[in-house]
């Protein structure tokens, strides 16, 4: 195994299909690239779908879950590591990666790579941060950001180190760990 990549995605049962299929797409890709794929480890929503999708192509899968969520653990992840608190599980998610992919998600998602990104930005997490922008779908954060380095709140240097990609192929290319 290369290293180790933390993805960020949602837990919705309800999202379109299309953003199960690019997660899909991305982990199977990086997996063959020899990356190991760190998750939330539960059957739920588009982490059930990687889960999956790490168990048909042989990729190294490590999840990361709280014990109050222990119903919900993948039952085929190559590791588990139970937490005890989400705050402890965010840490534990970008333990020993050299970079974080948010995919399309809700706000836990949101939650993880903003805090991933202050983190960055306080020199406590020294790896890399990609957002995936599969159809647009992380366009308002994008313009958020901008309006913070508009506003000079967030500094030009520092935005430009939440990369946004279009497609899993672009994040890959540009990984270097």
């Amino acid at each position: 195994m290369k290293a180790k990549i933390a993805v960020f995605c949602s837990a919705s049962y309800e999202i379109d299909p299309m953003y199960n299929k690019v997660a899909r797409e991305f982990v199977r890709a990086a997996s063959l690239r020899g990356y190991g794929i760190v998750s939330g480890g539960t059957v739920k929503g588009t982490m059930g779908e990687i889960s999956d999708e790490l168990k048909a192509c042989g990729g190294y899968h490590l999840g990361v879950i709280p014990k109050f969520m222990k119903q919900y653990v993948y039952p085929d992840l190559s590791e588990v590591i139970w937490t005890e608190t989400m705050a402890e599980r965010k840490t534990l998610l970008r333990k020993d990666t050299c970079a974080v992919v948010a995919l399309p998600g809700g706000i836990g998602t949101l939650d993880e790579v903003i805090e991933t990104f202050a983190l960055l930005h306080l020199k406590q997490y020294d790896g890399k941060i990609f957002v995936l922008n599969h159809e647009g779908f992380y366009e308002p954060l994008r313009q958020l950001l901008e309006h913070y380095a508009t506003t000079r709140m967030l500094s030009r240097e520092t935005m430009a180190r939440m990369v946004f990609a279009e497609t899993p192929e672009e994040i890959l290319d540009m990984l270097d760990c």
